[in-house]
């Protein structure tokens, strides 16, 4: 049974600023030590719970964060950007199940400690198929391309129910912190998170084998893509793309057939627009 760790920094233990998350900033190296952490309790409850093969996917930033020479020698780690699936990388290669480690609530959440999608600079918000759509339901519906489940998730309380809301009430959630603003929250101490997080993967992997996990996430076709951009200069680089359209209120639309070709999309209107 393989399974793929998908992680981001965010919503790892003790995170509560950018600051922590950011390469530049004194503070990261710290935080980057605690994501390894976090990414290294979930890889040990995989195997405990049955898992044959675990991958690491680094999804943060440049996706160069996690600390190799730390991480459980069992897995293999993906590293560096771009890659064609970024925070799902490796999700199409024979995978049974999906973990989110550290990811974070969607733009706009409230009490969701640094929400954002993608881009905290550029994206005001994501719909797909008229839904509001975060980094989880977005990463989850590729993985249902693929027909992958997500079955387990960790961060703050407002993930915990955002994951609860797209994938279900059977997908295994470890909260590691209580967010009472963007950038505020009671956290957990490392030593209780790496147990949480551990026990929490186990039950995931060993649900999977019995057929108890979340369905994968399919998205019904054609798949209509809106981005909304903070700034219309944003908006008007992003509808460069062929077959893009602006519509209103910074918006840029989208419809293809397939969720890998949104995802593309989706990032490639990014790119544009910075």
């Amino acid at each position: 049974m393989k399974i793929l760790i998908a992680a981001d920094m965010e919503g790892i233990t003790g995170v509560v600023h950018w600051d922590q998350v950011n390469p530049s900033h004194a503070e990261y190296q710290r935080f980057r030590r605690l994501m390894t952490g976090d990414v290294n309790a979930a890889i040990r409850g995989a195997f405990t719970g049955g898992a044959t093969s675990v991958t690491v996917t680094d999804g943060h930033s440049n996706g160069r964060n996690i600390l190799i020479e730390e991480l459980d020698p069992r897995a293999t780690l993906n590293s560096g950007s771009p890659s064609r699936l970024s925070m799902v990388q490796g999700v199409d290669e024979n995978v049974d199940g999906v973990m989110f480690i550290g990811y974070h609530g969607r733009m706009g959440a409230v009490n969701a400690i640094l929400d954002h999608t993608w881009s905290d600079e550029h994206v005001s918000g994501l719909w797909i198929n008229g839904q509001a759509f975060g980094e989880a339901g977005l990463n989850g519906a590729v993985c249902g391309h693929f027909n992958v489940p997500v079955i387990m998730a960790s961060g703050d309380q407002t993930l915990c129910a955002e994951v609860r809301e797209f994938f279900g009430s059977k997908i295994e959630v470890a909260q590691v912190k209580k967010a009472v603003g963007r950038m505020s929250a009671e956290c957990l101490p490392p030593t209780v998170t790496s147990k949480l997080i551990e026990e929490t993967a186990r039950r995931a992997v060993i649900n999977l084998k019995s057929k108890k996990a979340p369905k994968p996430l399919k998205v019904t076709k054609p798949i209509n893509l809106t981005v909304k951009f903070e700034q219309s200069e944003m908006a008007d680089k992003a509808a460069l793309m062929p077959h893009a359209i602006r519509t209103v209120e910074r918006r840029v639309e989208y419809v293809a057939s397939d969720m890998v070709t949104i995802y593309l999309a989706f990032r490639t209107m990014l790119a544009l627009a910075r």
